[in-house]
């Protein structure tokens, strides 16, 4: 086969995305536990940009508060698209990712207070909330055409309000100061991208400039500044009759590629540079360990499986098109998949308590990684089962 043509297949197949990510992990898992893992993280430490308009922060920060606002953006135009014109279009499939994202908050984290209240610990009730979408979807992703396109829309669609959830979260609990000015300009800004949809604007530019002022002022307003992306990602116009591709159309397709071969892996890369030591052991097995391991794989299962039932059950929601519980099960542990909202709670929850950072990072590491391999092994098992079926 051709070298040129090799290489546009690679990076055309829904696999590739995932392949990339994973190899990200590993690298930044191997850096971060050799010789050149220290100047990494003085790398990512690093501050730059400008003083003006206080605009300079680490690398890490542009990483994490910058770039993931564009992946944020690709996946709300993705949502938006479906609930215009696709797969939740309907409000009993809309609303079924609202409910499961409920419960697949509140379960894992009465686990997690289940193992941890009245101990040292307690705090960190949010870490086992959060669901990495990222790295969420780069798993299902790898399955390719095996699974329904109803069931990737459905995990996105979850993840989205989970990481919302997750942030209001992060807002209320672990936020020391709110900056009401600047999320009032944040309000302002939100309902002018609003307002250029409702008179019809259809140039993009006009609303990737606010879009940026938006970022800017959700930054500083003290707010995880990703919502930006979603925000802005459902003012953008679709269904336009007067063009062909609609202006969300378009900038989904030029999103695709950087997002995922670009973004998503110099996440991995920067996120999951986690240095091992002793502590980090000894701590999956003490009731921080046990509550973020089993909030994050049990919890998850338990609360967007059971939650998704009862919605189903009063009819206030339906399954997914063409997909099976077992499928639905998959998608449960996949959610899982906490590491960086996460550790970035963890953090949080144990700013002044280094070893117990450590420890915690440890048992989401693990939790993650047992979630994406149980995950994509039920959701494989899900589709030799459906081959299977039709076959016969």
């Amino acid at each position: 086969m051709n070298l040129s043509l090799y290489f546009k297949k690679f990076f055309s197949s829904n696999q590739s995305s995932g392949i990339i990510l994973i190899f990200c992990v590993v690298v930044s898992l191997l850096i971060a536990n050799s010789s050149a893992g220290e100047g990494f993280q003085n790398f990512l430490d690093q501050e730059v940009g400008t003083h003006l308009f206080h605009l300079t922060y680490p690398v890490s920060i542009w990483i994490n508060d910058g770039l993931m606002a564009v992946f944020f953006l690709l996946v709300g135009l993705e949502i938006k698209r479906e609930m215009v014109e696709g797969e939740l279009s309907s409000f009993k499939n809309a609303s079924l990712p609202i409910f499961a994202a409920v419960g697949g908050m509140l379960v894992p984290a009465a686990i997690y207070t289940f193992f941890n209240s009245g101990t040292e610990y307690g705090n960190g009730w949010g870490i086992p909330m959060a669901t990495d979408i990222a790295f969420s979807l780069a798993i299902i992703a790898m399955l390719g055409k095996k699974i329904p396109n109803s069931i990737k829309i459905f995990l996105a669609a979850l993840a989205i309000v989970d990481d919302l959830g997750a942030i209001l979260v992060i807002a209320i609990f672990y936020t020391e100061q709110i900056h009401w000015a600047y999320l009032l300009l944040s309000f302002g800004t939100a309902a002018l991208l609003f307002l250029l949809n409702f008179l019809k604007v259809t140039r993009i530019i006009f609303y990737i400039i606010p879009g940026l002022f938006l970022w800017y002022f959700l930054h500083h307003s003290g707010i995880h500044a990703t919502i930006a992306g979603v925000l802005l990602a459902f003012s953008i116009p679709t269904n336009v009759s007067d063009v062909k591709i609609s202006p969300l159309e378009k900038l989904e397709h030029q999103l695709h590629f950087p997002v995922s071969f670009l973004i998503m892996p110099i996440f991995a890369l920067t996120n999951t540079n986690i240095a091992f030591t002793s502590e980090m052991v000894t701590g999956v097995t003490s009731t921080l360990g046990l509550g973020i391991i089993c909030g994050l794989i049990l919890g998850k299962l338990i609360g967007i499986n059971v939650f998704s039932f009862i919605a189903i059950k009063l009819k206030l929601s339906e399954l997914p098109q063409n997909s099976t519980w077992l499928q639905m099960a998959g998608v449960g542990l996949l959610a899982g998949i906490g590491f960086t909202m996460s550790i970035f709670i963890a953090l949080l929850s144990f700013k002044d308590d280094i070893p117990i950072q450590d420890e915690a990072k440890f048992a989401i590491l693990i939790a993650s990684f047992l979630a994406a391999i149980l995950g994509f092994v039920i959701l494989s098992m899900s589709s030799k089962k459906d081959m299977n079926a039709v076959e016969n």
